[in-house]
């Protein structure tokens, strides 16, 4: 557990989640200025970007190890990486609430449901593609939202899970089938994709 630990780089993990609240509560609802290529432009804020770095730590940690020596290890490593990253966004919508309830208003929830979804995609796209593409890919998906996930009234599309205010329905059931479909994905796979493989040897 030890060796997981520091492969898996855990505590760095745990100080990504930390500063991510911490730097999303300061910089509060500053937006950037993404133009948007469909619909009107609503409101994005720097906290959709910052609440992608725990799943990016994540997919390093994941990438550190050697898959193939994993896929025959005597413990179930990949149910160890799930819990990892279902610890995580606990903790991070624990965090959330917490700070909701101290009178923060919307914003660290949609921190928490923000640094959730993002680590069900890492969980999802990490044994398809590898940690590397992975985070790259992570890093498209709040750019994208903000250039075309708008409606023409300015509203967020039901899609665009990260632009949803705190207490949208859409951004929760979409943010609860990532989640799912990751840890499947993660839980499920038998063989890693060909970037693991040669990332591994």
């Amino acid at each position: 557990m030890i060796w997981w630990c520091k492969a898996r780089a855990v505590p760095a993990v745990a100080l990504a989640l930390a500063g991510t609240f911490a730097l999303g509560l300061l910089l509060g609802d500053g937006e950037l200025p993404v133009p948007a290529l469909r619909g009107r432009a609503g409101h994005f804020l720097v906290a959709h970007v910052v609440t992608l770095l725990p799943a990016v730590v994540l997919l390093h940690g994941l990438g550190r190890g050697d898959l193939r020596t994993e896929a025959v290890a005597g413990r179930f490593l990949r149910g160890l990486d799930v819990a990892l990253a279902l610890t995580v966004a606990a903790a991070g919508t624990a965090a959330g609430v917490l700070a909701h309830a101290a009178g923060e208003g919307g914003l660290p929830v949609v921190l928490a449901r923000d640094i959730t979804g993002y680590l069900g995609l890492a969980l999802l796209l990490h044994p398809l593609v590898g940690h590397r593409p992975a985070a790259a890919a992570l890093a498209v998906v709040p750019l994208l939202c903000s250039a075309t996930g708008w409606c023409p009234d300015g509203r967020p599309e039901p899609w665009a899970w990260p632009l949803h205010p705190a207490g949208s329905a859409y951004a929760l059931a979409g943010v609860a089938l990532t989640v799912l479909a990751g840890s499947a994905c993660a839980l499920l796979r038998r063989r890693p994709a060909a970037g693991l493989r040669m990332s591994a040897a």
